[in-house]
C-alpha cells in the first residue's frame, strides 16, 4: 500500500430516532466501506460510532491516492479502421479524437474472434481527499430513512437537522459543503455537560477526546454495556434483579450520550396488577427497567437511565416518580374496568373489527379458528370442546381497555381475565400460547389446546390469504405469513404432533363459506410450507440433495418428513448409497423415456429369461416382505438399510440384462421389474436426487 492516513467522518445532528440509530450507523459504515472498495482504495480497518447527536466512521490506514493503472479502451474492428488505400476511416478518426490521441497512437489487439484497434494509456490515480466527498454523499443518500425532511431554507434533506461535519484525513480537513454545513475539525460535546466545541486532534483521538473532554460515550457498544452494567448493579442494591428487555436496552442506548442510572419507587398497591401490565407501562411509556425479586415477583422499584450526571439526583428521582404515578394509575383503571365484564361477553364486539375485507371480521375468523382448533385437538387426542372455547375467547381481549393501551399484552391479558372468569386452566393458558412462537427461537405452546389454537390461527390465515389470491410477494408480507408458516412447522415437528397437513388444509377451506377460493389454494399453501421447511431443515445441517430426495415423494406429515430426512442422511453415508442412487436415476430415466405407468408392476415369472433378472425378482420378493413391517412402523432407516443389500443384485441386472429387448412382452416385464424396484425406494424417498 502507498502512503496511508486515518480518516474521520462525523456528522453532528439534532437528536436522532433512538430505535433507528443502530440501523443508521450500520448502513453508514457499510456505505463508506463499499464506496472505498469501489474506488479501489485500500485500508486496514473501518469502525463506526453512534450517539443520539452524531454518526461517525473511522477508517484506519487509508490510501492517500488511487494506484496509477493502465486503461485499455477498444475501438473499431481493424477491418473497419482503414479503407482500401490504407487511409484511416472516419470511425477510427472519431475514436482517436474521443481518446485525445492520434490514430498512430492506437495499438492492434488480436483475439480468436478478430482484430481491433485499442487505445492504451496510463491513468493517474485520484487523490483520496478528492473522492471522499462523493462517497460520503452517496452513502448518506442510501441510508434507511423512510421519510427525509427539509428544515427552513437549508439545502438538502435528512432525517434530522445537521449542525456540524468533521472531515479529517490525517492532519488535514477535507473541505466539503454538505446539508447546509461546512466541514471542519470541531465536534460538540454533551448538550449540557460540555456544549462547547471540541477540536478533534486526529481520527484516533476522536473517541477518547469526546469521552474525557465532552462527556460523550460515543462507542455504541461500550455505552450499551455501561448501561447494562449500571442497571444490573443498581437492581442488586435494591435487593432484586433487573428485567432486561433487549429492545429497550437498545432504545435507551440510542437516547443517551452519558448514561447515569437512577432508581425510584412506586406505591406497592400497584403490585396487585398483573406484572406484565406494570412492566409494559414502564417500558413502553417511560423507558424504565423493572425490578423483580429472587423468585420473580415484581418489586415496587424502577430504574431509569438519565442523560446527565445531576448535582441533585433526589430531585430527578422525585420527578420520575411523579411521572410514573399517572401511568400506573391508568393501568390500574384499565384493570378494574375490564374486570367488570366476563371475557366472553366481548365476543360480539369483534364484529366491529375487520380482519381482511374478503375474509370478514375478527368475529368471523374466531369462529373459523374454533372449528379448526376442535378438529386439530380431535386429531391429537386433545379435548375439542376446550379448543372451541379457547378459540372463541382468543381475540376477546383485543377490545379490552388494557390491550387497547398496551397492544403487546394481547393474549397475556386474555389469560388473566379468563382466569378471573373461572375458565378451564388449559383454556386460560391457550389464550397466551396462541401467539407462540412470536419470533425465531421462541418457546412453543405446551398445552394440547394451546398447540391446537396456535396452529388453527396460523393455518386459517395462511389458507385464507392464499384462497383469495394474496400470498406474500417479495418483501411484502403484511399478515406475517412467513412467520406463521414457520410457526406451524415448528409446533408440529418439535412437539412431535402426528398431523397430516393436506387434510388439515382442506379442512381449513371448509370454513371459508361465501369466499371465492382459488382452485390451487391448498396446493399452493402446501408448497409454501415445503419451502419454509427447506429453510428450517437447512439450519439443522441437512444437505440440499437429501431434502430434495424426500420432497420428491411429498410426505404431508412434517414429523414424517423429518424422519425420512434423518434416514436418507444416514443412508447417504453408506458405501452402497452412490451405486444405488445412480441405479435409481437410471431406472427413472428409462421409465420416463418409455412413458411407463407407475402402476405397471405385475411380473410374469415365465418371461424372466436371464439369471440376473430372476435374481432381482427374487430379491424384490424377499426384501419387500421384510420392509413392509418396517414401513408400517415408519422405521425408514431400517427400510433403507435393507434396501442397501440390493446393490449387488441391481448392479448385476444392469451389467447383464438388456432392458429394451426386441420382444415387447419381455421388455414390458423388465419395465415392471424396474417399476417394483423403484417403488420400494419411493416408499421412503427418491434417492435418485442424491449427488
Amino acid at each position: 500500500m502507498s502512503d496511508a492516513r486515518d480518516l474521520l467522518i462525523e456528522l453532528g445532528t439534532e437528536e436522532l430516532p433512538p430505535k433507528a440509530l443502530k440501523s443508521l450507523i450500520s448502513a453508514m459504515e457499510s456505505g463508506i466501506k463499499e464506496g472505498l472498495q469501489k474506488a479501489e482504495l485500500e485500508f486496514k480497518a473501518i469502525r463506526s460510532y453512534a450517539a443520539p447527536r452524531r454518526l461517525a466512521v473511522v477508517v484506519d490506514g487509508l490510501q492517500t491516492a488511487q494506484q496509477d493503472r493502465l486503461v485499455e479502451r477498444r475501438g473499431p474492428a481493424l477491418t473497419a479502421s482503414f479503407d482500401e488505400e490504407g487511409n484511416p476511416t472516419k470511425a477510427v478518426q472519431g475514436f482517436a479524437r474521443s481518446c485525445g490521441a492520434n490514430v498512430e497512437d492506437l495499438e492492434k489487439l488480436e483475439t480468436g474472434k478478430g482484430a481491433w484497434l485499442v487505445f492504451k494509456h496510463q491513468k493517474k490515480g485520484e487523490q483520496t481527499s478528492h473522492l471522499i466527498g462523493d462517497i460520503l454523499q452517496q452513502t448518506l443518500q442510501g441510508l434507511p430513512i423512510p421519510k427525509r425532511m427539509r428544515w427552513g431554507d437549508l439545502p438538502g434533506e435528512f432525517v434530522r437537522p445537521v449542525h456540524w461535519l468533521v472531515l479529517l484525513f490525517g492532519d488535514d480537513v477535507i473541505p466539503l459543503d454538505l446539508l447546509g454545513v461546512s466541514s471542519g475539525r470541531e465536534s460538540r460535546g454533551h448538550r449540557f455537560h460540555h456544549p462547547q466545541a471540541i477540536r478533534i486532534q486526529s481520527a484516533q483521538t476522536y473517541a477518547p477526546q469526546l469521552e474525557t473532554e465532552g462527556h460523550v460515550l460515543v462507542d455504541m457498544t461500550a455505552r450499551k454495556e455501561a448501561i447494562h452494567g449500571q442497571v444490573l448493579e443498581l437492581a442488586v442494591s435494591l435487593g432484586g434483579e433487573a428485567v432486561i428487555n433487549e429492545s429497550l436496552l437498545d432504545e435507551v442506548t440510542g437516547l443517551v450520550e452519558w448514561p447515569a442510572a437512577l432508581s425510584g419507587s412506586f406505591d406497592k398497591r400497584f403490585l396487585e396488577l398483573p406484572a406484565e401490565a406494570l412492566i409494559s407501562s414502564m417500558e413502553e411509556h417511560q423507558k424504565y427497567f423493572a425490578v423483580r425479586d429472587k423468585v420473580g415477583a415484581l418489586l415496587p422499584y424502577f430504574i431509569t437511565i438519565c442523560n446527565i450526571e445531576s448535582n441533585d439526583p433526589a430531585q430527578v428521582i422525585a420527578g420520575n416518580e411523579r411521572v410514573i404515578l399517572p401511568r400506573l394509575s391508568d393501568a390500574a383503571f384499565f384493570w378494574d374496568t375490564d374486570r367488570k365484564r366476563p371475557l366472553i361477553d366481548r365476543l360480539e364486539q369483534l364484529k366491529t373489527i375487520v380482519f381482511q375485507n374478503k375474509l370478514g371480521t375478527v368475529f368471523d375468523k374466531s369462529n373459523r379458528v374454533a372449528r379448526l382448533a376442535s378438529y386439530i385437538n380431535h386429531q391429537t387426542n386433545g379435548d375439542p370442546e376446550l379448543a372451541n372455547r379457547a378459540a372463541l375467547l382468543a381475540k376477546c381481549d383485543l377490545v379490552t381497555e388494557m390491550v387497547g393501551e398496551f397492544p403487546d399484552l394481547q393474549g397475556i391479558m386474555g389469560r388473566y381475565y379468563a382466569q378471573l372468569d373461572g375458565e378451564n386452566t388449559e383454556v386460560c393458558e391457550a389464550l397466551d400460547e396462541q401467539y407462540l412462537p412470536r419470533f425465531a427461537g421462541d418457546v412453543l405452546p405446551k398445552t394440547k389446546t394451546g398447540q391446537a389454537l396456535s396452529l388453527a390461527e396460523k393455518i386459517d390465515t395462511l389458507v385464507g390469504l392464499f384462497a383469495i389470491g394474496q400470498p406474500p410477494t417479495g418483501v411484502k408480507d403484511p399478515f406475517a405469513l412467513r412467520r406463521a408458516a414457520l410457526g406451524v412447522l415448528r409446533i408440529i415437528i418439535e412437539s412431535k404432533l402426528d398431523i397430516d397437513l393436506l387434510p388439515l388444509l382442506n379442512e381449513a377451506t371448509k370454513g371459508l363459506e361465501g369466499v371465492a377460493i382459488e382452485e390451487q389454494a391448498v396446493t399452493d399453501v402446501l408448497n409454501y410450507l415445503y419451502e419454509r421447511l427447506r429453510g428450517y431443515v437447512s439450519e439443522k445441517s441437512y444437505q440440499v440433495d437429501v431434502f430434495e430426495s424426500v420432497l420428491a415423494v411429498k410426505p404431508s406429515k412434517p414429523v414424517d418428513f423429518v424422519e425420512r430426512l434423518e434416514a436418507v442422511a444416514t443412508f447417504r453415508k453408506m458405501e452402497q448409497a452412490e451405486s444405488l442412487a445412480a441405479a435409481n436415476k437410471r431406472i427413472a430415466n428409462i421409465l420416463r423415456k418409455n412413458d411407463v405407468e407407475p402402476t405397471m408392476t405385475s411380473i410374469d415369472s415365465g418371461l424372466l429369461q436371464e439369471p440376473a433378472e430372476q435374481a432381482l425378482a427374487d430379491k424384490l420378493a424377499s426384501v419387500g416382505s421384510t420392509v413392509n413391517p418396517l414401513l408400517a412402523n415408519r422405521d425408514y432407516s431400517g427400510v433403507l438399510t435393507k434396501l442397501a443389500d440390493m446393490r449387488e443384485t441391481v448392479d448385476a441386472f444392469f451389467d447383464s440384462v438388456m432392458v429394451m429387448d426386441e420382444d415387447m412382452s419381455v421388455r414390458q416385464n423388465r419395465f415392471a421389474l424396474l417399476n417394483q424396484t423403484r417403488a420400494l425406494f419411493l416408499e421412503v424417498a427418491d434417492i435418485s436426487h442424491l449427488q
